[in-house]
């Protein structure tokens, strides 16, 4: 059993421990409650936008919409979006695992020919791929540094770009999408091409708009928006997320470090008992070879 005065040097370590997670659980949840009033603001207006993204990309012809180009896939792009800090449990790892699926899967046959590239928004997701076999086309770290609209639309105008200019036939998004505080789900998502309605949901969805001062006026200026709104969105996810990752990551550290103490508390006093003990029966001893 170790002595004393190392249960003691551990104890007070587990606590100073305590102390860090508990502050950083703090901290993760003020930043959670702004970043949670920012996705779910957006997400009825990402939701509107989208609809009318999809119902106006479902007739169109490549012509007027080249971001509801539909052709054979031969290069894709697949965009993880992950976190700059760790310390938040399985958030960056799953976004991670779920690229590396994507390529030895879904796009087994386009990677081995070297057609499929990644960025990166995050960097846990940088230095891991940075160091792979696969190819990382761009970092965008410092989107984390100030997130707002504007940084977002910069980055998501270069994307689009890339697509329209026919570098990439399929654009993906892989992150991780806000449900609660405890609770955040994986997603892949297409981001381009549009992905049309089929007629089923077109006729459920399908609304007679009055378009002024013309559909391809519209499309030009409406579509672009739209997608810059999705992704912006799915930043936003991702931050909300993040921050919900780490104060539950936070919470149980906190609680196993408090169950940690009482546990070291608990083999103290009992190692402390028996050094009483001891000394007690070495008292008694020596008294009793002392009368004989």
């Amino acid at each position: 059993m170790a002595n004393l005065k190392e249960i003691r040097i551990r104890i007070a370590s587990v606590e100073s421990t305590k102390q860090i997670t508990s502050a950083m659980k703090l901290v993760a949840a003020s930043k959670l409650r702004r970043a949670q009033d920012a996705i779910l603001m957006m997400r009825p207006y990402a939701a509107k936008m989208h609809e009318i993204l999809q119902n106006l990309s479902s007739g169109d012809s490549s012509d007027e919409n080249v971001y509801g180009r539909q052709s054979v896939i031969n290069k894709v792009l697949i965009i993880a979006i992950t976190s700059n800090r760790g310390l938040c449990g399985a958030f960056n790892a799953n976004v991670i695992k779920k690229v590396n699926y994507l390529l030895a899967n879904d796009y087994s046959s386009h990677n081995q020919q070297g057609n499929v590239d990644i960025i990166t928004v995050g960097k846990k997701a940088s230095e891991f791929f940075a160091k792979s076999a696969y190819r990382l086309k761009e970092k965008h770290d410092h989107i984390w540094d100030n997130l707002n609209w504007s940084e977002a639309q910069n980055f998501t105008e270069s994307i689009l770009k890339k697509f329209s200019d026919g570098e990439y036939d399929r654009i993906d998004l892989v992150y991780n999408q806000f449900k609660n505080a405890g609770s955040q789900a994986l997603t892949v998502e297409q981001f381009l091409p549009i992905k049309p309605l089929d007629s089923e949901a077109v006729a459920k969805t399908s609304m007679d708009y009055i378009m002024e001062p013309s559909k391809e006026v519209i499309v030009e200026g409406l579509i672009p928006k739209s997608l810059k709104v999705q992704l912006y969105k799915a930043l936003l996810d991702s931050y909300a997320s993040e921050h919900g990752a780490r104060m539950t990551a936070m919470h149980k550290a906190t609680d196993n470090a408090t169950e940690m103490v009482k546990e070291l508390k608990l083999v103290y006093n009992k190692a402390r008992q028996a050094t009483i003990t001891n000394e007690i029966i070495e008292i008694v001893g020596g008294a009793n070879a002392l009368k004989g």
